[in-house]
């Protein structure tokens, strides 16, 4: 009741001690496309399902590096995620010259999450409207963070964000309480994490759209594996092992073929 008189600023607290444009900007984050990630011993995981405005435009960018070591996929305004990301492309530039040495995860997710929260509770600026799932690899292994535009920051073995993120959420508890002694994904292999990183995606399809090698993305970072984004053609095989082969793999094999007649 009374909404639009306390929702100009985000420094106004509503009689219910609200503050509406936070909740504004945790809303567009619910609007976004899914984004999900996977933690193992050795490898985080993190995958996506990119959204274009028309036929004729192309797929938005999900998946940003950071570093080397340290990756996010995003949910929410696409260009508050690149301030967030060009940020921590500094800081991690910054840490490099500085210590000669990468940074640690989660002193960057935290920087990062007070960045968040700094705009909570000054009037200069809006709240980022975005939420971020980090993906990086230090010395104390492999780390899965999630941040909001509230300043919450969490880290999760599983965890997915954005629109119809429950599907996907129903997908990691059920395989993670299929495994024997409840270990979740401890000890799978980058490319299981992958397969479960696309086969979560299915339920965050919205009306008749289908995954394909187009509209979605994966990144994997780990011990032995520097953080590298795999899509388009590249991603091919592992939608036919999680999916079955499709109509990408049909025009990737037609395409062979043409290629040998020639």
């Amino acid at each position: 009741m009374y909404q639009n008189q306390y929702d100009t600023d985000v420094t106004v607290w509503s009689p219910q001690g609200r503050l509406y444009q936070v909740e504004y900007a945790m809303h567009a984050v619910r609007q976004g496309s899914a984004c999900v990630g996977f933690r193992s011993k050795s490898h985080v995981v993190l995958a996506a399902l990119k959204r274009r405005t028309s036929d004729l435009a192309t797929h938005q960018q999900k998946v940003f590096k950071i570093d080397d070591h340290v990756g996010i996929a995003i949910a929410g305004l696409t260009a508050d995620a690149r301030s967030l990301a060009k940020y921590m492309q500094t800081e991690c530039l910054n840490h490099k010259y500085v210590f000669e040495t990468s940074m640690n995860v989660g002193r960057l997710v935290s920087d990062v999450a007070d960045k968040h929260q700094a705009c909570t509770q000054s009037y200069v600026r809006r709240p980022y409207g975005v939420g971020l799932l980090v993906a990086g690899f230090d010395r104390s292994g492999p780390h899965l963070y999630e941040t909001s535009p509230s300043g919450n920051f969490f880290e999760y073995k599983g965890i997915a964000i954005g629109a119809r993120a429950q599907a996907a959420k129903t997908y990691i508890t059920r395989i993670a309480e299929e495994q024997e002694n409840h270990t979740g994904f401890d000890d799978a292999d980058a490319e299981t994490l992958i397969l479960h990183g696309i086969r979560s995606l299915r339920g965050c399809v919205q009306g008749d759209q289908e995954l394909t090698s187009e509209n979605v993305v994966v990144s994997v970072v780990g011990a032995d594996t520097p953080f590298k984004i795999i899509e388009n053609e590249a991603i091919i095989p592992f939608m036919e092992k999680a999916l079955g082969p499709g109509e990408d793999a049909e025009d990737a094999e037609e395409k062979q073929a043409d290629e040998d007649e020639d």
